[in-house]
Order: structure tokens, then sequence, then C-alpha cells
């Protein structure tokens, strides 16, 4: 018997040997080609203000911002089935939070961006339980009224300005945390050091909301959330946990938004309640750049901030005309490219610059 089993137990390790492995693969060569050129291009972006005008650092100020709210809305809709309309609430919250560190209380501006994180995400978690009872495009609905309802009460503060609005004044935005060290390093005048260091935060908090959406939906947790997306029943006859991961999501993104909203008027210097909750300049803008580079994809965005970028700056002399153009291009991509740029063209190609989606491969 002892001797039988040791050439049955070589044919079964041969067969073993043999047989084909299957795993469950997210990277790419590609994939880890594009982090090596990402990472490239973030020093780059980081040293730019060397030699950029005041101009550039400006526009890629507003592109930052606008691609760091249009991947959290990605996230939040794309991922997460929260098709939200209102996300102009938190952006609102986050600046008004801002001006009343930075104006009433006089804390430093840019600890005062945290500051106005952590406000933005305690108005979602108040606000999360009774959207969440809606559902759908009720949900969408909800959102905006809220947003509306938020901005009504902003307008009440005089000590903020009311409905006119305020500024900052340059004495307050001088006590910046680093912001004689930019003047120092490049030799400017503290308007031009603030926009170099107020575009090193907008690039750094816009890497950061980018990597972690990128991690977040390549965890379980992101499997979790896509399972509730789909079928929500489904996934919680399995033990799926669906609304506190969509509630964890919501206060998450209303955070990091608050942040960006905070990021944006320390750099206009100036607030109003029509100009913080706009929801033309926070939630369109942004669910075009969505919709145009390809929805529940991180290049998409990318793309799609890029392409609003040109539009802005080659059609705005025309007046209103470039929103009629912005609709119009929408309107055909959805037609015609229903999964966006992006989705198209990595359907076509198999192109995947962050995979986030798995995939079962074999090896002989």
């Amino acid at each position: 018997m002892t001797v039988d089993s040791v050439p049955m137990t070589a044919s079964c390790e041969s067969e073993k040997a043999l047989a084909p492995v299957w795993q469950i693969r997210v990277g790419t060569r590609l994939s880890r080609a594009a982090a090596i050129a990402g990472l490239a291009v973030v020093v780059a972006l980081a040293l730019l203000p060397m030699i950029a005008s005041r101009n550039l650092i400006q526009d890629l100020i507003f592109v930052f911002t606008m691609l760091a709210l249009a991947q959290l809305w990605n996230v939040l809709a794309g991922w997460g089935g929260l098709v939200s309309v209102g996300q102009q609430a938190f952006v609102g919250l986050g600046a008004y939070a801002l001006f009343a560190g930075v104006v009433v209380v006089g804390i430093d501006p840019v600890v005062a961006i945290l500051l106005a994180g952590a406000v933005a995400a305690v108005a979602a978690a108040v606000l999360g339980p009774l959207l969440f009872r809606l559902e759908g495009p009720y949900f969408a609905i909800g959102s905006w009224v809220a947003a509306e309802a938020l901005r009504l009460i902003c307008a009440q503060f005089k000590s903020l300005g009311g409905g006119t609005g305020m500024s900052i004044s340059p004495s307050e935005l001088s006590q910046m945390t680093g912001l004689k060290a930019v003047q120092a390093l490049f030799g400017l005048r503290a308007g031009a050091a603030r926009d170099i260091l107020i575009y090193w935060l907008a690039l750094l908090l816009v890497v950061l909301v980018t990597l972690s959406i990128y991690v977040f939906v390549r965890s379980r947790m992101g499997l979790a959330l896509a399972a509730s997306r789909d079928n929500a029943l489904a996934a919680r006859s399995v033990g799926v946990r669906t609304g506190r991961i969509r509630y964890f999501l919501w206060v998450v993104v209303a955070f990091a938004t608050g942040m960006v909203g905070a990021l944006v008027y320390l750099q206009k210097a100036r607030i109003s309640p029509d100009a913080a909750f706009s929801v033309t300049d926070w939630t369109a803008y942004v669910i075009f750049i969505v919709v145009i580079g390809g929805v529940r994809t991180i290049e998409g965005p990318m793309i799609g901030v890029l392409t609003l970028w040109g539009l802005i700056s080659y059609l705005s002399q025309f007046g209103s005309l470039y929103l009629v153009v912005l609709g119009m291009i929408a309107i055909l991509i959805m037609l015609f490219m229903p999964r966006g740029i992006w989705g198209e063209a990595a359907r076509h190609w198999n192109v995947r610059l962050f995979p986030t989606q798995r995939v079962l491969s074999r090896n002989s």
C-alpha cells in the first residue's frame, strides 16, 4: 500500500502542475506603466509654478478642483447609484465654513479647509437619513431641495454678508501657512504666492481624491457598493449592509466636497449665497464632465474636465453661447457614445489605465 501510493501521489502532482490555474486580476502591464507615467506627471505639475504664468496657474486650479468634484460625483452616482443634483450644498457649506473660520474665528485658512470638510460631513450625516428614504429621481430632487434650503439658511447670517456676500481681507489671507515661504522661494507678491500655494493644495487634494476612489472601488467595500447599486435586495440577502455602505460613502464624499468648496473660495476670496450654491457651476458642469468622459471610470472625468476647460476657454467670449454648445455636446455623447468618450475607447481598444473591474484569466 505504501509502495503503490508513491506513484499515485506523483501522478496527482503532475496533473495539478499541468492543470490550468485561474486567477482574478485587476492590474495590467499598461496600468502599471500608467502609474509610473502618472507619478511623473504629478511631479511635473508640482514643479510647474517655477515656469508657468499666473493665468495658467489659476486655470489649472479650476481644472484640479472641477476634476476632484467630478471624481467625487462619479463615485457617488456611478458606483454608489446615488444620483445627486444637490452637491452644490456641500460646496457652499464648505465655502461658508471657511469664511466663518477665517473671518469670524480668525483661524489659519489652511486649517479652515479641514474645518469646512467637517462641517459639510456633519450636514451630510444629518441629511442622509432623510434623503435615503427617497429613491431614484426623488432622491435627486430631494438633494436639490436640500441644497436650496441650505442656501437660504446661509443667506440669513449677517456676520457672513447675508444675501450679498462678503470678502476675505488681504490681512486675513496673509496668515496662510506656508505663504511667506512661497513668497521667499519665488520672490512674488502675496497674491501671486497665494495662487501657487492654493495650486499645490488643489493638486494634492485631487491626487488624494483620485487615488482614494481607485483604492475604494477595488476593495471589498467597493464590491459591496456595486452590488447595492445593481440589486440592493439581492445584496442584502447575502449579508451586504447596503444602507450603511451608502451612508458612509455619502458622508465621506460630502467631507471631500466641502474641502474642495473651501479651496475654490479661498482662491476667489469673495463669496455670496447664489455663487456658492450655484447648481450650474457645481453640479451641472460636474455632471457634464462625468457624462462626456465616462461614468464609472477614473479616466473619464480627466478627459471630461479637459474638454470643459477647452470649451470654456475658447467659447466664453461668445457669452452664453458656450452653454448651448455644452448642452449639444452632452446630448450627442449620450446618443452616440453612451459610455462616454473614454468608456467607448476602453471598450473598443481594451485599454484600462485605472482598471477597476476584475478579470478572470488563465495561466497555462
